[in-house]
């Protein structure tokens, strides 16, 4: 079982998207933003990944700046290259451009190595009725735990 330290989460997105499949890739990054990411000071969330020819690009991830970083800080909000094989880009396009979905990020974690991966995910949106359908499951769920939970206590 392979060891990661979960430095962001976007909850948002598994609320927002049906997920289909998962992909891990890497970060092209400065340095004082890889030691910012350390500190968990980064966010996911209003981030989509975009394919412009044969990169992929991550677009709205903040990285907040470095505090001892100074000059050698960069924006904040800049676009980020990811790292993927190319057969794995060229069949993300494939999803995107055919079916119409989008690449959405999930999380990023440190593995192993320290290296700093992003785990994304290509992902269809989901209307309102979903969205209370998911919480209606949810609720529907703790409430059977709780019930499971007092018939344990009662024996």
């Amino acid at each position: 079982m392979k060891k990661k330290k979960i430095l962001a989460n976007n909850k948002k997105a598994r609320h927002d998207y049906f997920i289909d499949e998962t992909y891990e890739a890497g970060m092209v990054l400065t340095g004082t933003e890889i030691k910012s990411m350390r500190q968990g000071k980064l966010n996911l969330k209003e981030s989509y990944a975009k394919i412009e020819g044969e990169e992929l690009i991550i677009y709205g991830m903040h990285v907040s700046p470095f505090e001892q970083g100074n000059r050698y800080n960069v924006d904040p909000l800049r676009p980020r290259k990811l790292l993927l094989h190319k057969q794995e880009i060229r069949k993300l396009i494939g999803y995107t451009t055919l079916k119409g979905m989008t690449i959405v990020p999930l999380n990023v974690y440190l593995n192993e190595k320290g290296m700093a991966k992003m785990e994304i995910a290509v992902a269809r949106g989901k209307k309102d009725y979903d969205k209370r359908q998911d919480i209606a499951k949810r609720d529907a769920d703790r409430k059977m735990q709780q019930a499971v939970r007092i018939n344990d206590k009662n024996y």
